[in-house]
């Protein structure tokens, strides 16, 4: 179980644990050192040992880590494998881009439904999934138990989204819209700027090129 002291910055490192150790599972790699994991990712090795330390370790001086344990075991630790109902609100390029993404499926985050206030996009098909009009959404949610709420509205009215999807029952916000929302205690938020990796990029660019 994940303890509350455990900082933002080391959970957000997990997905990138997990993605390589699937990585090495797929290869035959059967087992695997810090130090090995640190020239692969990147990283320090201590701050590998420290990270997952924080969630007792799995490893075993001499020996390394067990690829396919350790996988298991951040897998339990993200909630990776449970299954997930969501929908989205939104059904804008990135909205419609979500619902296209095949592999949220594969890792059992499943999409059942998208809503929109367009009227010139209700009814059209994307995937396999209509989009509905907003005015289904509270009786959708009354007959669905929905864990997690995808965000991708204009960003005045992201926050209004938010509180409704709380009040309909989500425990998760997923949110793609240009500005950061807020949720009560005990409700999880994911804000997601998608122009902050390419800020990151151009800075690193910038500084390569001040480098030469």
């Amino acid at each position: 179980m994940q303890d509350s002291r455990i900082s933002d910055a080391v959970v957000h490192r997990l997905p990138k644990y997990y993605r390589y150790l699937s990585e090495l599972e797929i290869a035959g790699i059967e087992r695997v050192s810090s130090s090995r994991m640190s020239v692969d990712m990147n990283l320090n090795a201590s701050q590998i040992r420290r990270d997952l330390n924080c969630f007792g370790g799995f490893g075993q001086q001499g020996y390394g880590y067990q690829v396919n344990r350790l996988k298991q075991e951040i897998m339990k630790i993200l909630g990776i494998g449970s299954s997930y109902k969501a929908v989205i609100v939104g059904a804008g390029n990135i909205g419609q881009a979500l619902l296209k993404y095949r592999h949220f499926n594969d890792e059992g985050y499943h999409i059942i439904a998208v809503f929109d206030a367009d009227p010139s996009v209700i009814g059209r098909r994307v995937g396999t999934i209509n989009i509905r009009e907003m005015s289904e959404l509270p009786q959708f949610m009354k007959e669905n138990k929905v864990d997690i709420g995808i965000i991708s509205v204009p960003k005045q009215y992201a926050q209004q989204t938010a509180d409704d999807l709380v009040s309909m029952g989500v425990r998760g916000i997923w949110n793609f819209a240009p500005v950061d929302v807020e949720a009560r205690k005990g409700i999880s938020v994911e804000n997601v700027h998608l122009s902050d990796s390419l800020y990151i990029l151009s800075y690193h660019m910038r500084e390569n090129n001040e480098s030469y």
